[in-house]
């Protein structure tokens, strides 16, 4: 027994020290490895915006020094005040904001509608038009400018909002998409359950699934919002009276006034005022961001 007894407590000492690299490349695993990778990546994405708020605030004469300066030496908050005064800043952001809330509103209305027939209804064909619906996402819009301009010049809607925002009111194939992949997660029992207590099909959508689809919703509204907050072309083209202008195309005042010099410093800063609402709408509703966009999140 005296000789077994030391074998058995080398075995038992293996098995411990074993187990504790087990655990530690677990933990490694877990929590470091993913940081390790994460972290840069972050870093990466978030240069741009971190030198945009640099050029924002440096002086102009700071702006062409060699080697450039990644933080600024003496930062000038009255570059975000002069770059408001460049052009209509306040007038360009309520237009902004009417349009971005008129498509918030429009998108949310009509892509739960239309994803719930194609998840949750049957009826022939849907699988074939749900195709047809989502291989407009491949169509690059400048393909259509052209045929857009003539329909809405019948209708009389150039130099109006109309262009903008109505077609945002019929749905979104990509947000179609996304709405229907996360109405299918719920299950079927339900709808059931509901028509054997003689719900119709728009009572169980309103009453029933939307309350369950929440961050689905929440997920278009942000696309919608983000769509609308950031669109270039489409004021560019539709819009011909400069008092019914967007932030995106007030930015464009910054490079007309001059060709040759720029003020790089008072653009970077409009820039940054713009994508502040963007940036504060995205930390708001983060948690629903990422529970629409993730399929299975249904619980």
């Amino acid at each position: 027994m005296a000789k077994v007894l030391p074998a058995r407590t080398i075995v038992d000492g293996a098995d411990i020290a074993s187990g504790r690299r087990l655990r530690v490349m677990k933990l490694f695993n877990r929590w470091v490895l993913p940081r390790l990778v994460l972290i840069p990546l972050c870093a990466l994405f978030l240069l741009p915006l971190v030198w945009m708020v640099s050029v924002a605030l440096k002086p102009t004469l700071e702006l062409s020094a060699y080697p450039p300066s990644f933080l600024p030496k003496e930062p000038r908050w009255s570059n975000f005040r002069d770059a408001i005064d460049v052009f209509p800043f306040w007038r360009y952001l309520w237009n902004t904001a009417l349009i971005t809330l008129l498509t918030v509103i429009g998108s949310a209305i009509s892509n739960p509608i239309v994803a719930y027939g194609f998840a949750r209804v049957d009826w022939p064909g849907r699988d074939k038009i749900f195709g047809l619906v989502l291989a407009t996402v491949f169509i690059p819009f400048p393909v259509l400018i052209v045929a857009l301009f003539d329909i809405y010049s019948t209708f009389g809607w150039i130099n109006t909002y109309l262009p903008l925002i109505v077609p945002l009111w019929f749905g979104n194939a990509f947000w179609i998409f996304l709405m229907r992949q996360f109405l299918m997660q719920i299950p079927k029992d339900i709808s059931d359950a509901a028509k054997m207590d003689g719900a119709n099909e728009l009572r169980i959508l309103f009453q029933i699934i939307l309350p369950q689809a929440y961050p689905a919703v929440a997920v278009v509204c942000i696309f919608a919002a983000l769509h609308a907050w950031n669109d270039y072309l489409g004021p560019l083209i539709f819009l011909t009276n400069p008092d019914q202008y967007t932030l995106s195309i007030g930015l464009t005042f910054f490079q007309s006034q001059s060709q040759y010099d720029v003020q790089y410093n008072l653009l970077m800063a409009a820039s940054v005022l713009i994508v502040l609402p963007v940036l504060a709408i995205f930390f708001m509703f983060q948690r629903f961001f990422v529970e629409g966009v993730t399929v299975g999140s249904f619980k």
